[in-house]
């Protein structure tokens, strides 16, 4: 058995490591919270997650339709893959992820004691984390996290847990695979979570919990006795904006193909026109479609995102999956049932056998579907010139 996972900074200051799916981590935090008697309790929780474990989440049909919109697919999509797989593991602990958090809340509340809200909002973790990340990064993560292993071993979680949460755990395998995404969600989270804390480090004594792979960073971090600065945690809570380069190449894509074939068709040359104007037409409906096709894309959004993918190639204020999403959203309509059970996510496999998660796994993989043909229908162009 493991020795429970607890660090004391100071007299004043207690740091709690747990496991967010093991059971024991919620006795723990309760008997924490009863023996040593804070002043203040501190959870790695932001107001949205804690919003998520305190109330009835809900998703209607305007709510999924408003993610397809605004282009937040991808992070939800993300978000939820990691979910699933903290949910699948909590359910075989008998605990939901974040139950040992959320009993701490409710612990502290029970004794009168304040309660202090120290990791950053989630969807701004995973926005700088997925701009940290490049194209092909982005690929390889979605197609590990799709990869579910059917395999119903039994998973030993004191062995597979020993010092990290399991959102932690996912990410330190991936460091190497993007340095920028782990450095996100580990390290920055480590330095926004020590600084939170030491906001209300002298107002009495304060009991953290933490999960277990944020426990050496957090430590080291308030050994060092930085303080709180706004003007630092300010910084982190900025989601980057897109580099200079990346929006230039955005726009000179279609700038570039339009005057092309505005100087193919100047000089008659309708040949020229006809081979080009085909690398690019077909370049991107085939991936597309393809990749709307690996979505489970009802036959209507492939289609749909065949056509629209030339065009809004040409615009990079449009995006394929937006319209193919749309189409999917429209010809498999989710039920009330479908929307409540997406929630709930507890396997990956939702993504396609869930009406929900299909509209979502549609409009982010077109998208990647359709940025990918037109890199490759400018290379097929580039090479024929």
């Amino acid at each position: 058995m493991m020795a429970e996972p607890i660090v004391d900074v100071d007299e004043n200051l207690r740091l709690i490591g747990t496991a967010h799916v093991a059971t024991a981590s919620v006795k723990l935090v309760e008997e924490q919270i009863d023996e040593w008697k804070p002043d203040i309790v501190a959870v790695e929780l932001c107001a949205s997650r804690y919003s998520a474990l305190t109330q009835e989440r809900r998703l209607d049909q305007e709510g999924l339709l408003k993610v397809i919109k605004e282009g937040k697919a991808p992070m939800v999509l993300l978000q939820s893959l990691l979910a699933a797989e903290q949910r699948r593991l909590g359910i075989d602990e008998g605990q939901q992820p974040g139950a040992e958090l959320l009993a701490a809340v409710n612990a502290a509340k029970k004794c009168d004691i304040d309660v202090e809200l120290v990791d950053r909002d989630i969807q701004v973790t995973l926005r700088r984390a997925w701009k940290k990340m490049r194209l092909r990064e982005r690929f390889k993560l979605i197609w590990a996290l799709l990869s579910e292993d059917d395999d119903d071993e039994e998973i030993d979680l004191e062995t597979m847990l020993d010092d990290k949460d399991l959102l932690t755990s996912l990410m330190e395998d991936l460091r190497e695979l993007s340095p920028g995404a782990g450095q996100v969600l580990i390290d920055e989270r480590d330095e926004y979570i020590s600084s939170k804390i030491s906001r209300v480090r002298g107002k009495g004594r304060v009991l953290a919990v933490l999960g277990a792979g944020h426990l050496s960073g957090v430590a080291k971090n308030l050994a060092t006795n930085n303080g709180y600065v706004e003007s630092r945690i300010t910084k982190l809570s900025e989601v980057p904006a897109s580099g200079k380069l990346f929006k230039t190449m955005t726009w000179m894509i279609p700038l570039a193909i339009i005057a092309l074939l505005g100087w193919f068709a100047y000089n008659g040359d309708l040949a020229a026109i006809k081979e080009n104007g085909i690398y690019w037409i077909a370049g991107n409906m085939i991936a597309a479609a393809f990749f709307c096709i690996i979505a489970g894309g009802h036959p209507i959004p492939v289609i749909v995102a065949a056509l629209a993918s030339p065009i809004t190639s040409l615009n990079p204020a449009l995006a394929a999956g937006w319209f193919a999403g749309y189409a999917q959203l429209k010809i498999k309509e989710p039920s009330g049932e479908d929307l409540t059970e997406f929630l709930k996510l507890d396997s990956v496999k939702l993504f396609w056998t869930n009406r929900a998660g299909r509209v979502l796994l549609v409009t982010a993989l077109t998208n990647l579907g359709s940025m990918t043909g037109a890199w490759i229908a400018m290379a097929l162009i580039a090479i024929g010139l």
